[in-house]
């Protein structure tokens, strides 16, 4: 950073004041709490870390310095709960995230379902990855997806789960133009996070430990160990790739199939 764009002795000065009364608002604030959730609480505690923030980034910039405190992010906590003691209807709000991986395995698994589906004879919709995930989503539910992701070619991501309070239950079809507007954090119950950023943390934790536990038992079986389950992996996803061309022929009600009605019957169809 250039001298020019550097903050002047006197703008971090003022920033330290600011942090200052932004302490003494937030202490008294603490001192004439009137309950556990109390917003006066959650406001001087708000702008005590805007306060304490603005002064860290300006004493770095201008004396390459930090302060020893920790600024929680506004996603690290909910804000104090406002809606009814007594709710009357509650609302599952729900996202989780997934990487598509293996488009192969993903449109292969589309192509089964496809084949399967005596509607869906002669319709394309597994050929493109958009096509097969529209089919696959449509055909399962969520959260059989989520406990299966690895057999559609999908990569978990973050995900979570919000529980919300409300007075009444909405109207039917009153939300369905816009699902998501009406999510209101201070009505939220309770709420589960998913993501690796908690796994690295734990595992932070962990590295030391670990490390002293490979270097006195060694570490060469479980390589093995994990060497073998990909190779397991790769070899029966490819056996799931190449089997997709028997599977159609198998399930191709033309050619041979009309014989075989003749003198068996009526062939049974998946």
């Amino acid at each position: 950073m250039s001298d020019a764009a550097q903050p002047t002795a006197a703008e971090v000065r003022a920033a330290a004041e600011a942090v200052k009364t932004a302490l003494d608002r937030h202490l008294a604030a603490v001192e004439r709490r009137s309950g556990e959730d109390d917003p006066a609480v959650y406001d001087a505690f708000n702008q005590l870390a805007a306060a304490a923030e603005a002064y860290d980034e300006l004493l770095y910039d201008r004396y390459d310095e930090v302060t020893p405190f920790e600024i929680p992010d506004a996603e690290d906590s909910l804000p104090p709960y406002t809606g009814p003691e007594e709710p009357n209807a509650l609302s599952v709000l729900i996202r989780r995230d997934y990487a598509v991986a293996e488009p192969q395995r993903l449109m292969a698994q589309a192509r089964r379902v496809e084949a399967a589906d005596d509607e869906g004879a002669g319709v394309a919709s597994s050929g493109t990855v958009h096509g097969a995930l529209g089919l696959l989503f449509g055909e399962f539910e969520p959260d059989e997806i989520a406990s299966r992701h690895k057999e559609f070619g999908l990569e978990e991501g973050d995900s979570t789960l919000w529980v919300t309070a409300a007075d009444e239950a909405a109207d039917p079809g009153e939300w369905l133009e816009a699902p998501f507007e009406q999510a209101d954090p201070q009505r939220v119950v309770c709420r589960f996070d998913v993501s690796a950023v908690f796994d690295d943390e734990f595992d932070d934790g962990l590295d030391d430990d670990e490390d002293d536990e490979d270097d006195e038992a060694g570490d060469g079986g479980v390589r093995e160990l994990e060497e073998d389950l990909d190779t397991d992996l790769d070899e029966e996803t490819d056996e799931d790739l190449d089997t997709d061309e028997d599977l159609d022929e198998d399930l191709d009600p033309r050619g041979d199939a009309d014989d075989d009605r003749d003198q068996d019957g009526e062939r049974a169809r998946l």
